[in-house]
This record gives structure tokens, sequence and C-alpha cells, in this order.
């Protein structure tokens, strides 16, 4: 299948009314690339492999066509199952992918359920009962209705399988098995990834049967429109550097991602501090309190919301102007799908990122896999910094004692032992992996003011 497609207009695809009606009402006129390559495929009926990077329209992809099988074949939904069943690895994600079919189906009266742990069973035992057209799911929860025999999906006509690669992350493989294979042998199969790892293109022959391939952009290909820079700096002083970026207001809404759920949650109270509004979701949160953070960053309540990479993919804010690698994932993949939170809906985005000497490994890593040089900074030995620290320890000796390791590298290592190149800040910082001399002239000038002015700081949209 080619790489791009001249259509400009949803018209275009073969949509029927009610569904074209629904876009203009949502404002959308011209379809992405993933889109303009897969809904005419999946129309046909085909199996489809789309491999695509976050942010580029993948449920459109998938919803609008199924939406219109359904339509063509009106029947009622399968007592304790469904028509469509859409797979995701996350309960943000599943809950957006969820509320896409309902906007885009809003005229065409098909039910929509959701179901995925963190709340109650009753309500989706119920919603199960009588049988929902579209159910969108994630595997644990699922194979937990399974096992309790009020899901059948033995009249499950469209499975989808949506963000692959981190289903394996998560260690979905096995549930995902054992729910194909309660699913009738015809059917129609959807795959979407953003990487294809070995594994996960053993399970995409498993499920596909002489599948089309809709490839809109190589593996870990980070979005054009996002401007990237790296920040060099210690590890104890992370904190103090993230507020100094939030001291201007062009930072207007900024996700900030963490390695572990209990610095997210240092992190947010931190800033919180520092008069930024803040909150944080992960895993540990309540579903309840992970869905009213999400609303109070939506609605701006919140300018910084700090996540782990559990909801790098289940986060679908059109307006976040920054990304901030609070700490630098062990996997480069995640880079991609972390910074794909920004640039959205045809804006402009920007992505920071504060790496700590034993970090180095790690940005190397990012930057071989998305085969860029980021552009550098050095804000170590900064004196604006170390100040603002050893008040900190001063005048909050206690919470200076708990401030946990965020710097640590993918084997787990701390201090010395996982630095890569560490050194003062009397040598210009040279991103791994790339061309020094564009770097070299992109540091001198942040780094100088910095060391000697420090009211001059630098902006983290420049």
């Amino acid at each position: 299948m080619k790489d791009c497609i001249a259509l400009t207009h949803f018209k275009d695809l073969g949509l029927i009314k009610p569904l074209l009606t629904a876009l203009a009402e949502e404002g959308y006129t011209t379809p992405t690339p993933i889109q303009a390559l897969a809904i005419p495929t999946v129309l046909e009926g085909r199996d489809l492999l789309g491999i695509a990077q976050t942010g580029t329209g993948k449920t459109a992809a998938f919803a609008l066509p199924i939406l219109q099988r359904l339509a063509a074949d009106p029947r009622p939904a399968p007592r304790r199952g469904c028509r469509a069943l859409v797979l995701s690895p996350t309960r943000e994600l599943a809950s957006q992918i969820a509320e896409s079919f309902r906007t885009y189906g809003r005229h065409m009266g098909f039910s929509v359920a959701v179901v995925f742990g963190g709340v109650k069973y009753g309500p989706q035992v119920k919603a199960l009962a009588a049988g929902v057209d579209i159910l969108v799911a994630t595997p644990g929860r699922l194979i937990d209705h399974i096992n309790e025999k009020v899901a059948n999906l033995n009249g499950v006509e469209v499975l989808v399988l949506d963000e692959a690669d981190q289903m394996l992350d998560l260690g979905f493989l096995p549930p995902i098995r054992r729910i194909v294979a309660t699913l009738p042998k015809k059917r129609q199969n959807l795959f979407f990834s953003a990487t294809m790892p070995t594994e996960i293109g053993k399970l995409a022959a498993e499920l596909l049967v002489n599948p089309a391939q809709a490839s809109v952009a190589p593996a870990a290909t980070t979005v054009t429109r996002i401007t990237q820079q790296i920040l060099f700096v210690e590890t104890d002083r992370k904190r103090q550097l993230l507020a100094e970026l939030f001291e201007d207001a062009r930072m207007a809404r900024a996700l900030i991602f963490t390695r572990t759920k209990r610095g997210a949650d240092r992190v947010a109270k931190y800033l919180d501090g520092a008069g930024v509004k803040a909150d944080s979701i992960h895993g540990d949160k309540s579903q309840g309190q992970r869905e009213r953070a999400l609303a109070a960053f939506k609605a701006g309540h919140v300018r910084a919301l700090v996540a782990t990479d559990i909801a790098a993919r289940g986060i679908d804010v059109d307006a976040v102007s920054h990304v901030v690698n609070f700490d630098l994932p062990n996997v480069p993949e995640s880079y991609v799908h972390r910074i794909g939170r920004t640039a959205r809906a045809g804006a402009d985005g920007h992505a920071v990122s504060l790496v700590s000497d034993d970090e180095r490994g790690l940005l190397k890593d990012i930057q071989k896999v998305t085969r860029q040089t980021i552009p550098a900074f050095d804000r170590r030995n900064d004196r604006a910094l170390g100040a603002l620290a050893a008040v900190e320890k001063t005048t909050m000796p206690e919470k200076a004692a708990q401030r946990p390791a965020h710097g640590r590298g993918a084997q787990g290592g701390g201090g010395s032992r996982g630095r890569r190149g560490g050194g003062g800040g009397g040598r210009p910082a040279q991103a791994q992996g790339g061309h020094g001399g564009q770097n070299r002239a992109a540091n001198s000038g942040p780094r100088a003011i910095a060391s000697t002015k420090p009211a001059a700081r630098w902006s983290p949209v420049d």
C-alpha cells in the first residue's frame, strides 16, 4: 500500500452521510494520512495492519469504517456480547476511544460500553447483559467478565487491537491470546501499533489474514512540529529547574513524565509549593482520582499534570503546549509516545528533557532510535539553581532528605556507577550519538547566560 494517497476530504473516502455530518459538526474535513489509507481498506472488509505514531488520528481510522459496517448490516447486539470489540492498554485510552465512537456515531444510534478495572463490576455487567454494539475494554477486566460468564464474545464481527506495542510492554499478550481464543474465526481484524517489535510481529501474523498494511511514518519517528531540547542538570536540581521553566507564561499547559508513581506525586507536590497548580496521574490512583485530574487538566484548572508512562498514550488533550521528561524513559520508544502528547490538532509543540549524567546512556538510545540529535543545553553547576537548592535544604531539610534519585539509569544503578561522560559545567554539552558542531553552537549562548546572568534564563520555547 502506498504511503500517501490523493484524497483531500472525508467525503472522498466513501463514508455515509451520518458520519460526514458528525465529522462536519466536529470541524473535521481533511483526513490524516493514516485515515486516508486505512478507511477505504477497512470498508472493503480486509484485515489491516496499521503502523502510525501517536497523535496521527488512528482512532477515527478504525472507528469510522466500523460504524459504517454496522450500519450496513443492522442487527441486534448479541446478549452478553458485542458486535465490535476494541482492546486498549489503559483505562484513559479506552474511555477516549469509546467517546470517539459516541461522537462519530451520534446520528446512528449505536450502543457503546467501556470495560476496565478500578471501578465496580455491577454497571459493566448490566451493560453487557443486554448486549452492546461496540465494546471497548482493557484485557484484564474483560478476562474477569469472561471467567464470570457474564461476557460472551462469540458474536464479535470486528476485532481491533489498539496500541499493540504498549500491550506488550504491560504484559497483556497472554490475556489477549486468551480473549482471541473465545472469538469466532470469521471476523475482521484491525491491528494498530506505533512500533513493530518481534513479539508484536508474531502476534500480528497470528491474528491477521492476508492483511493490507497502512504505514505513514517509520517506527519511533517524532512529530515534525515538536521542538525538542535537552537540559543537562544534576539529579538533585531537577525540581528547581522544572519550577524555573514554569516562569515562562508560554508554558501554559504541560504534561510531565516521571519514571515512578511516587516520583510523580512528589513532583506535583513540589510544583504546587512553587505556585504552579499541578496534579498527578498514575496506576495507584483510583479511577475517580485519575478522571478528576485529567478533567482539571483539560479544563485548564491545573497547569501541570505529572504522569507515569501508563498515561503516555492515554492522554488526549489538544492544548498541551509542552511535554517535560523529568526522567528519561527506560524504553527509548516511550520517548516518542510521551512527546506525542503535544503538537496536537495542527498546533506546534515543545518537548524538554531534564537529563542527569547517569541518564546519558538512555539519551543515546533515544537518539539512536529516533535518528535525531536533540539540541542540548548545560545547566549543571548553575549558580541560580544551586542557591535555590541550598535554601531548600536549609528551610526544608526533611524534604531534602527524602528526595528520590530520579536520574537512575535503565540498569537501576545510582551514583557514579551509572554515569556516562559526566563532568563539570566547564565543557560544552554535547548530546550523545550525534553531530557535536550543531550542539556546541546551540549550547554556547544559553549556557554562558545561565552561568553569568541568572536572571536571563533559557526559555523553554526558544
